[in-house]
């Protein structure tokens, strides 16, 4: 946090004082403090002893930080966020632009990663998935995978705060709270719903990166978080008809675990005809071109066939090949949505 604050600090003198730079500088001295006395409270009094970690050397260490940050997820996380800023500009972005955004957009998402896993380090325990993962298998300590998560999670407010703008800033603070908070903390163990209410998390890149190249949202910027909020329940209840078995033992209720298999497949078709309807809405509303009417149509016929597959078929192998499948579409929508905002 102090160099978070000597960053603002020089760069609102550079940028002649924007008001939420000042704001940020002051809050980041009053947290700081706060925070300087709670550590030393918690050193003093709060101060438990942990056995050594497994002596490991330096390069499996950076592998396991690595791996702490979901990296595949990280990625799909940042097409969606570059998509947003083409979109945004109607034109491929400034290369200073592009590299902050994206940075901030990583770290932001690898910060909330790594704080899902030491939230989850001992429901990962209990699933064969999971169990290898760095907190879970005890190669980093629970302390590590926390400083870690937090620092990411810092570092990315500031560099989008100071070389962004503010509205970007704000937008990722909010996915990590979204997704730390009400997600792992709270929903994914309480609800049937968990993963319904908590795929708002992950469709806000997309309207950071639409605000980082306008400094608004409007009605595209929404629609994008529509895509992936309806896009998510059908891909992860796809995951969760494999693993099932591994979410009873954990005791996450994920939708197959209370209701079964078979209402998870007709979930999955109503949510995938619903998401193919909401892709639609940018050229039905003149937000989109032909480009994209075009990509959204084939793709989304294709998708639309490999859940009716899910609901007629069931079993593992279509539920996986749907699972990959609806990776493999956000990305294509999203280079759509690209190339239909740049030739349009």
């Amino acid at each position: 946090m102090f160099l978070g604050q000597a960053l603002v600090g020089a760069v609102q003198v550079t940028q002649s004082y924007p008001l939420h730079l000042v704001y940020l500088h002051q809050i980041t001295t009053i947290t700081l403090w706060i925070s300087l006395i709670l550590l030393v409270y918690a050193s003093g009094v709060l101060g438990v002893d942990y056995p050594d970690a497994p002596k490991l050397n330096f390069r499996q260490r950076m592998k396991d930080f690595f791996a702490l940050s979901k990296p595949l997820i990280v990625g799909l996380l940042l097409i969606t966020t570059y998509g947003g800023l083409v979109i945004g500009g109607k034109a491929w972005p400034p290369f200073s632009l592009t590299v902050w955004t994206l940075i901030g957009g990583a770290l932001a998402a690898g910060g909330s990663s790594a704080l899902n896993q030491y939230i989850d380090r001992e429901l990962d325990k209990n699933m064969q998935r999971t169990a290898k993962r760095p907190l879970a298998d005890g190669r980093l300590t629970d302390a590590e995978g926390l400083s870690f998560g937090i620092a990411l999670s810092l570092i990315s407010y500031y560099l989008l705060a100071c070389f962004v703008n503010g509205l970007a800033a704000l937008l990722s603070l909010a996915g990590i709270i979204y997704y730390v908070i009400l997600y792992s903390l709270w929903l994914k163990k309480a609800t049937v719903q968990n993963i319904v209410i908590g795929g708002g998390a992950g469709a806000i890149p997309p309207m950071v990166g639409y605000a980082a190249a306008t400094g608004t949202l409007d009605w595209t910027a929404w629609i994008l978080f529509a895509i992936i909020f309806m896009w998510t329940p059908p891909h992860f209840w796809a995951l969760a008809i494999v693993r099932q078995k591994d979410y009873e033992r954990a005791g996450v209720p994920m939708l197959p675990v209370v209701r079964g298999e078979m209402e998870t497949r007709k979930q999955i078709l109503i949510y995938t005809v619903e998401l193919v309807a909401v892709t639609l809405l940018l050229p039905i509303l003149n937000l989109a071109g032909n480009v994209y009417l075009v990509a959204s149509l084939i793709l989304g016929g294709a998708l639309l066939y490999a859940a009716w597959a899910v609901w007629k078929e069931g079993g593992n192998k279509v539920a996986w090949r749907m699972y990959k499948w609806s990776s493999s579409y956000l990305v294509f929508i999203f280079v759509a949505i690209m190339l239909d905002a740049v030739l349009r």
